[in-house]
């Protein structure tokens, strides 16, 4: 089998630098063992640039398609944090495999595709509230001195979000509501969750009653 490797890193320092970069050829090297990659492409995305620079996904999805080659990535979780990623690769029709979630597919991918834009706009949504707030309270946005202030409560936000949207969590529970809407028994949705590599907040496979536990709690906030 032909694989063509494709590698993401987060700043124009990483990308010079090779840090974040050589850790994901490895995780890719020990994924695929003793098979080369065709090739390897890797994008840099700057502080700038949004998630907008896509050229050499764009090029690793041509040459796959001219291989009928494999698209590897290192770790799906990060880049599907990447509402465009997760779009060009779901319109491209190729072959991927993501060495640490193996039995993700296309399915697997509409779920993140769907976390990853609920983030955005929740992210949005409350960082607009908060500096609201501050503007209510007589501060001038945009100003150096209130800097700070914008800072701290974008960075009260985050936290708060963190800690009531766990990750892994909101992952396993919109699968859990698509395939309880599917008619599927719990003993069914957890077995699907497990065999797809979703993991518990702690990183553990799922038991039924925490399955439960999560569709209860997604009723409850409805």
């Amino acid at each position: 089998m032909n694989y063509i490797a494709y590698y993401r890193v987060s700043t124009q320092k990483q990308g010079q630098s090779g840090l974040g970069l050589n850790a994901q050829r490895t995780i890719v090297k020990n994924y695929l063992k003793e098979i080369e990659p065709l090739h390897e492409l890797t994008d840099v995305e700057s502080g700038t640039s949004r998630g907008n620079n896509r050229e050499s996904l764009l090029e690793a999805i041509k040459l796959s398609k001219i291989y009928n080659a494999t698209l590897v990535i290192a770790k799906l979780d990060r880049l599907a944090r990447n509402v465009k990623f997760i779009t060009t690769l779901m319109e491209s029709g190729i072959e991927f495999v993501a060495c640490d979630m193996p039995t993700a597919n296309k399915f697997t991918i509409h779920i993140f595709a769907a976390l990853a834009e609920q983030e955005a706009e929740m992210i949005s949504q409350r960082t607009k509230l908060a500096l609201g707030e501050l503007k209510k309270q007589g501060v001038k946005l945009g100003k150096p001195e209130n800097l700070n202030n914008e800072a701290i409560a974008k960075g009260l936000l985050k936290r708060k979000e963190n800690a009531l949207n766990d990750e892994n969590n909101r992952k396993a529970t919109l699968l859990i509501k698509s395939m309880k809407n599917e008619g599927k028994s719990f003993y069914e949705i957890t077995r699907e969750l497990n065999k797809a590599g979703f993991k518990t907040r702690r990183g553990n496979n799922f038991y039924i009653t925490q399955v439960i536990n999560l569709y209860e709690r997604h009723l409850q906030i409805q």
